[in-house]
């Protein structure tokens, strides 16, 4: 399909993934005009004037009122309430989409709150940034990455092929997968990840001996592994409330590996250390 065109879309949002898609969209001639909705007048202003978006508004039923293309991007635990919303000004023929880490449920939610003729397409690109904020978005963000789509029986075939489309422009490939498959794929690889920073970084904090906190000793290393932990804490909140059963899978598959190893140094056992760490080498080599 060729690259889409939307005369007006409309950011619920907008911080770095709603800004860097709208810087994005903006650069490939994507989108005419950008509406801005938020809480925060500061930040508003701020994308203003950083020409993220071109106006914005506090009401919701005005900030989508004739928008081809509105993008959710706040976290996932207020999508449901922004859907509502947006009812009253949303337009026949408009499509939504989000960018949110959890898909599941809460598409089929969002597919029962929308009314005939207006359509859902679910989106999670995976980029981003442990910084948050207008302030820290580019439209080079989603430039060769992967954006996952997570289209039902209910999924507009047009719709989604526009949304294909828009974020191949700024640069993403297009993944197509089940919602629940989804949250079970991103519950390993991107949640239980910042669990573990979080985690770690909490634990390391409170170990003190002799006046000494052990933290400030950290180097790259401990820096690097645990950079996540600097990620807006509302919204990993929320996806960790709203991906809960596959998170706990994970933890629980975690803490079983790390009770292996836990008992192989206690017993002295080197080969099954040796087998863990070079097993665990062989894999993060495939991914470079």
């Amino acid at each position: 399909m060729a690259t889409p065109f939307f005369r007006r879309i409309a950011v619920v949002g907008v911080g770095l993934i709603g800004g860097s898609l709208a810087m994005a969209g903006r650069e490939k001639g994507i989108v005419k005009e950008i509406i801005g909705f938020g809480r925060g007048a500061a930040n508003l202003r701020e994308a203003v004037r950083l020409k993220v978006i071109d106006n914005y508004t506090h009401d919701m039923s005005k900030a989508v009122k004739d928008a081809d293309l509105i993008v959710i991007a706040t976290p996932v635990g207020s999508f449901e309430r922004c859907i509502r919303q947006m009812i009253p000004g949303i337009k026949q023929g408009a499509i939504v989409t989000d960018v949110g880490s959890v898909k599941g449920r809460l598409v089929s939610r969002i597919e029962g709150l929308l009314p005939k003729g207006v359509f859902f397409v679910g989106g999670h690109p995976i980029a981003g940034k442990e910084r948050s904020g207008v302030k820290a978005a580019t439209p080079r963000l989603f430039e060769g990455t992967r954006c996952i789509l997570t289209p039902t029986s209910k999924t507009n075939t047009t719709a989604l092929k526009k949304i294909s489309a828009l974020w191949k422009a700024v640069g993403a490939e297009v993944v197509l997968m089940d919602p629940m498959l989804h949250d079970k794929a991103l519950g390993a690889v991107s949640h239980l990840p910042h669990i573990a920073a979080y985690s770690l970084v909490n634990t390391v904090a409170e170990i003190k001996e002799k006046g000494n906190n052990f933290i400030s000793f950290s180097g790259g290393g401990f820096k690097d592994f645990t950079r996540i932990a600097e990620s807006s804490p509302e919204m990993w909140l929320d996806i960790f409330l709203n991906n809960r059963e596959n998170i706990i899978a994970m933890i629980n598959q975690y803490q079983k590996n790390l009770n292996k190893i836990k008992r192989y140094i206690k017993d002295g056992n080197g080969r099954g250390l040796i087998k863990e760490f070079e097993k665990a080498r062989a894999v993060r080599e495939r991914l470079k």
